[in-house]
C-alpha cells in the first residue's frame, strides 16, 4: 500500500507540473510582449516629444523671420530721412555700395556769402545733427565736405574755392568737436568746384552745388 502511494503521489507532483508548466511559459510571454510593447511607447513617446521640441524651435525661428520681415518692410516704407533717424526736412541720402548716409546742408544755412563763419541759426540743425550721430551712429567714422561752385572767387579773401571748401567743412567740423563729438573719428574735407552734383550752367544749379556734406560710414 506504502509502495502504490508513494507511486500515486510522484504521479500526481508529474501532472501537477505538467499543468504549471504551460501556464508559466504563457505569464513569460505575456511579460515579454509587455515589455516590448512598453519600450515601443516609450520610444515613440521620446520621438514625439523630440519632434515637438523641433517643431517649436522651428515656430520661433519662423517668428524671429516674420518680424525681421515686418522691420524692413516698415523700414523701406519711410524716406531716407525718417528711415536714418534725423527726420524729415533733412535731405539725407543712402549708398549701399560705399556704406554710407549722407546729410547734405546747403551753404545759405549754414554761412553767408563767401564767409566761413557759421551763422547763428546754423547750430539747430548741426545740433540735432550731432544728437542723432552720436546716439544711432555712436563710434562710426563721419567725413564733413566743403563743396563750392564754379564762381572764381572775387570779393572774398580766399585764395580759391578749394580754400573755402576746407575752411567751410572745418567750420562744421569745429563745431561738432566742440559740442561733444569725438574729434579721432571725424575729418574735415575740402572739395571745392571739383563734385558737382547738377551742372553750374544755372543760377539754381550753383546754389545746389554749394553745400556741405555729413558723411556717416556706417560700416
Amino acid at each position: 500500500m506504502r509502495v502504490a502511494s508513494k507511486k500515486t503521489a510522484v504521479l500526481l507532483i508529474h501532472f501537477a507540473l505538467l499543468t504549471l508548466l504551460p501556464g508559466c511559459t504563457n505569464w513569460e510571454k505575456k511579460f515579454e510582449a509587455l515589455s516590448i510593447e512598453h519600450e515601443n511607447l516609450k520610444g515613440q513617446l521620446d520621438f514625439e516629444r523630440g519632434e515637438k521640441r523641433q517643431l517649436a524651435d522651428r515656430i520661433s525661428q519662423d517668428q524671429e523671420t516674420i518680424n525681421e520681415l515686418q522691420k524692413q518692410i516698415e523700414q523701406n516704407r519711410k524716406s531716407p530721412a525718417e528711415a536714418s533717424g534725423f527726420g524729415e526736412g533733412y535731405d539725407v541720402a543712402f549708398n549701399a555700395a560705399a556704406g554710407t548716409i549722407t546729410v547734405t546742408l546747403q551753404d545759405k544755412i549754414l554761412f553767408d556769402s563767401g564767409k566761413a563763419e557759421l551763422k547763428k541759426e546754423a547750430s539747430a540743425q548741426l545740433d540735432h545733427i550731432n544728437t542723432v550721430i552720436r546716439g544711432k551712429y555712436a563710434g562710426k567714422q563721419i567725413d564733413v565736405v566743403g563743396h563750392t561752385d564754379t564762381d572764381p572767387i572775387k570779393k572774398s579773401s580766399w585764395k580759391d574755392n578749394w580754400e573755402l571748401s576746407a575752411q567751410r567743412a572745418l567750420a562744421v567740423t569745429r563745431y561738432l568737436i566742440g559740442h561733444g563729438f569725438d574729434e579721432k573719428i571725424i575729418r574735415a574735407v575740402g572739395c571745392g568746384q571739383s563734385r558737382p552734383v547738377v551742372s553750374n550752367a544755372t543760377a539754381s544749379g550753383k546754389a545746389k552745388n554749394r553745400r556741405v556734406e555729413i558723411v556717416v560710414h556706417i560700416r
